[in-house]
């Protein structure tokens, strides 16, 4: 499955977009985990910040 969205954000249309990656940790245990998003290039940063 993951080969196939990959392949998609190759071609043409998905070169706009990035995959994201942030990792948040939880206020009630202290555990971190994993926030993934697609998003526009130029709202990266917003992503970050957030």
């Amino acid at each position: 499955m993951a080969k196939k969205a990959v392949a998609s954000l190759q071609k043409g249309e998905g070169k706009g977009h990035t995959k994201v990656i942030k990792m948040v940790k939880s206020e009630k245990t202290g555990a971190y985990t994993f926030r993934e998003e697609i998003v526009p290039n130029e709202m990266t940063k917003e992503f970050f910040n957030k």
